[in-house]
């Protein structure tokens, strides 16, 4: 299925992908493409939003030392919260490139289907289920291990 093909299909306000109809149709890729973008879109308009905010405090100006203090923290966090948003558009550009690739909603390990339920609740999920255990798995023993060695 191509890009132009996917673009093509209006969906209908209540549509919601199911189990039961076939897995990645049009009407599944369109819906997951939309939400993917509005999704984007959102966080874009809110680092935007916490750009303006920090050049209109411009530096921080505040007398009192707590109060300053709090502010830098405050900023610090907000800004650890936008690199984070940053990585999430890198991967919602990735699936949306893995839609128009025609390999969205298959495992990139196993290429088994990652589920309309699992994409539901995760839209940039590359693993199935069985696929990211395993992989969590591993992580947890590699940490395990370091921690191990630093004793």
């Amino acid at each position: 299925m191509t890009e132009q093909d996917i673009s093509s299909v209006l969906l209908p306000p209540d549509y919601k992908p199911t189990e039961k109809e076939e897995y990645m149709n049009a009407n599944m890729l369109q819906y997951f493409k939309e939400k993917l973008l509005a999704w984007k879109a959102e966080i874009v308009r809110e680092s935007e939003h916490t750009l303006a905010q920090l050049e209109q405090e411009g530096g921080i100006r505040e007398p009192d030392v707590n109060d300053r203090a709090t502010l830098e923290t405050e900023h610090s966090l907000e800004l650890r919260t936008r690199d984070r948003e940053r990585k999430l558009i890198n991967k919602i550009n990735e699936a949306l490139d893995n839609i128009e690739k025609g390999e969205y909603g298959y495992c990139e390990e196993t290429g088994e289907e990652i589920g309309v339920r699992r994409l539901e609740a995760r839209p940039t999920a590359t693993l199935c289920i069985e696929a990211q255990e395993r992989h969590e798995k591993r992580e947890k023993t590699r940490r395990d291990m370091a921690d191990v060695h630093i004793d």
